[in-house]
């Protein structure tokens, strides 16, 4: 292991660096006996040799220090000054200094030898656990690993690496937590414990996570802590972190989402009629209807000429509209009705997604609209996870002036659309009635 360590140092060697330390050295060194000569010539009483030698040699020291000196400190890694280390006394480092001020003050008064020896064991414990806990912080990376798609209310599962870059000594006893105390972040809520982690090597762990709703979810800084090696102070040491999630809404089907769901199919069902496979409904035979729909059984029983209307191939194509409009609250109500306002727009995220994900599954061909945003008609599958994350960030909207784009759906007749809304129905265009399912976000 030893010529391991020794050989890949010597494979790492920066040789302009050790060159520049050399000549520093034999510089200073040339320094050193120039001012010993000049102190002994001083002795002798020969003062203007002693100040010649002395200019000489600070000159010597100087010069290092100007060209030498800066050129070795570029080539220094000074990351680790960089760290912060917060400090927490625990309940056993309290205890641990109270013993130490009682054993000083006893010292003090006694003059005993053994409890000066004592005291310096204690204190040297002290600085024993410094540096280890120190040493133990250092080089050490840290690495979130979180799936692609992340779902509010659903748990998931998240890896946490963390990497001791160390040549030659591991670290012990970590937790990896979420942040600072001042700001503990929002994804790592919990810390998660790493026994031990050896030199140039990784440790992973997995840890469940869940979000308890849609939106973005950032984390400035993790923080890798300890009490390493005795416990009496626990070091926290931040690593700054630019992480940011956008978790989707919900999309398990909730009770209201299956009261919704046969009323939409049949919806469905009524607004797409045409020359398909499937028998949809009789009605009377007008006179551009062809004769091969005209249903002879029916006819003859009813007494007058009746025709078959069939579902049509494509009644999987829709359009699915989200309205962020909800209007103000009702100032006289406060806080409650400001509350209310944003349950039933979140209501209303969430089975609008509910509705994106159905489609997803059934493989229907989907658009997706709101007042900012458009997606191609295309196969749910190709565009759900958009949609999704236009959901997870959408916000609602208080104006009025938002709602031109209902005008613009009214000019298509031929796709069925889906549409949730806030607005008043007297306020709805009346050409989207005949083409057009609404769900009104006050009654979710």
């Amino acid at each position: 292991m030893e010529d391991s360590l020794i050989a890949r140092a010597w494979h790492r060697r920066d040789r302009p660096g050790w060159k520049n330390f050399g000549i520093a050295m034999l510089a200073l060194s040339v320094a050193l006996l120039v001012a010993l000569f000049s102190a002994a010539a001083a002795q002798e009483g020969r003062i203007a040799l002693a100040a010649v030698t002395t200019i000489i040699a600070l000159a010597i020291a100087a010069w290092v220090a100007i060209t030498i000196v800066p050129a070795l400190a570029k080539r220094t890694s000074l990351r680790w000054l960089a760290y912060q280390v917060d400090y927490r006394l625990t309940r056993d480092g309290g205890i641990y200094l109270a013993a130490i001020a009682i054993l000083t003050l006893a010292a003090i008064n006694t003059g005993n030898n053994l409890l000066f020896l004592i005291l310096a064991c204690m204190i040297a414990g002290i600085v024993m656990s410094w540096a280890l806990s120190y040493a133990t912080l250092t080089s050490i990376q840290l690495k979130l690993s979180l799936p692609e798609h992340i779902f509010a209310e659903q748990p998931v599962l998240a890896e946490i690496e963390l990497r001791n870059e160390k040549q030659a000594w591991p670290s012990f006893s970590l937790l990896a937590v979420g942040g600072s105390r001042k700001s503990p972040g929002e994804i790592l809520t919990r810390p998660v414990f790493f026994p031990y982690i050896p030199r140039q090597s990784a440790a992973r762990q997995k840890v469940e996570l869940r979000f308890p709703r849609r939106g973005v979810y950032r984390q400035d800084a993790f923080g890798i802590r300890t009490r390493f090696p005795f416990g009496f102070f626990e070091k926290t040491r931040e690593v700054d972190s630019d992480t940011e999630i956008t978790v989707y809404p919900r999309v398990e089907p909730t009770e209201q989402f299956y009261e919704i769901l046969p009323l939409l199919s049949g919806e469905m069902a009524s607004f797409f009629r045409g020359r398909g496979h499937e028998l949809h409904s009789l009605r009377e035979y007008h006179t551009t209807d062809s004769a091969r729909f005209v249903d002879w059984k029916v006819t003859a029983k009813a007494a007058r000429m009746m025709v078959r209307e069939f579902a049509r191939e494509d009644e999987r194509r829709v359009m699915l509209v989200l309205d962020p409009f909800v209007g103000p609250p009702r100032a006289e109500l406060g806080q409650l009705a400001v509350a209310e306002h944003t349950d039933r727009f979140e209501r209303a995220v969430s089975t609008a997604a509910c509705i994106a994900w159905h489609f997803h599954e059934i493989r229907s061909v989907m658009q997706f609209r709101t007042n900012r945003f458009s997606t191609p008609m295309a196969p749910a599958g190709e565009i759900v996870y958009d949609v999704l994350r236009e959901l997870a960030l959408i916000q609602p909207d208080n104006s009025a002036a938002g709602g031109a784009f209902l005008d613009e759906l009214s000019n298509d007749r031929e796709i069925f659309k889906i549409i949730l809304t806030a607005r008043a129905q007297r306020t709805i265009p009346t050409a989207l009635w005949s083409s057009s399912y609404f769900l009104f976000i006050d009654r979710l």
